[in-house]
C-alpha cells in the first residue's frame, strides 16, 4: 500500500512524514527508494533515508529528473563517502553511468580501466576533468589517459591544466604548449 501511495500525485506531507516512523515498512528497499525519489517528500525525511540506500539506488536518485537538486547533491555526497568500500566492478559501472561529479572523482581511481571508463561518461564536464588533472595526488595513469584521449586532450582548459601538471609527458606538454 505504501508503494501505491507514493505513486499518487497528491500525497499529503503528514502521510509522507508518517511513513519513516513505521520501522517494519522502512525495512523494504523499494519503499525507502520510492520515498526518497518522491518529489514532495520533505528534506528532513528524504536526506536521512539516503544513508540506507544501496550504491546503484543512490546513483539513480542522483540522476532522476524529478528529484529536487539538494536531494541529488546529498545522494552524490553519500555515494562519494561510500566510494572506499565499493568494489572495483561497482566503481567501473559507476564510472560509466553515474553523474559527472562522481565520474570526476573516479578519474582519481587507482585502476586505469576505471579512469578510462570515467573519461567516456557523457555527463563528465571539462571543468571536472581539469580539476582532476590539477589535483596534487592525481595518478600518472590518469594524466596519461587524459593526454591521449581524443576528446579531452583537445579542450583548452584541460590542456592548460595538463601543462600545469608535472606528470604530463614532456612530448605532450610541448605539443599542448605549441597549440595554445
Amino acid at each position: 500500500r505504501a508503494l501505491g501511495l507514493l505513486k499518487e500525485a497528491g500525497v499529503s506531507g503528514d502521510a509522507l512524514e508518517a511513513l519513516p516512523k513505521n520501522k517494519q515498512l522502512m525495512k523494504s528497499r523499494k519503499v525507502r527508494l520510492a520515498l526518497v525519489m518522491y518529489p514532495k517528500t520533505p528534506r528532513h525525511v528524504s536526506v536521512p533515508a539516503l544513508r540506507q540506500l544501496f550504491t546503484f539506488d543512490l546513483m539513480n536518485v542522483a540522476l532522476a529528473p524529478l528529484v529536487p537538486a539538494d536531494v541529488k547533491m546529498a545522494a552524490e555526497d553519500v555515494l562519494l563517502l561510500k566510494m572506499e568500500t565499493i568494489s572495483s566492478g561497482e566503481r567501473l559501472s559507476l564510472a560509466r553511468r553515474a553523474s559527472g561529479r562522481v565520474a570526476g572523482v573516479l578519474l582519481l581511481d587507482d585502476e586505469p580501466r576505471i579512469v578510462r571508463a570515467a573519461l567516456e561518461n557523457g555527463r563528465l564536464t571539462e571543468s571536472l576533468v581539469a580539476k582532476a588533472v590539477l589535483c596534487p595526488h592525481a595518478p600518472s595513469h590518469t594524466v596519461t589517459a587524459i593526454c591521449d584521449h581524443e576528446k579531452w586532450s583537445l579542450r583548452r582548459d584541460v590542456r592548460v591544466a595538463l601543462l600545469r601538471n608535472e606528470k604530463t609527458p614532456m612530448s605532450r606538454a610541448v605539443e599542448f604548449a605549441h597549440g595554445l
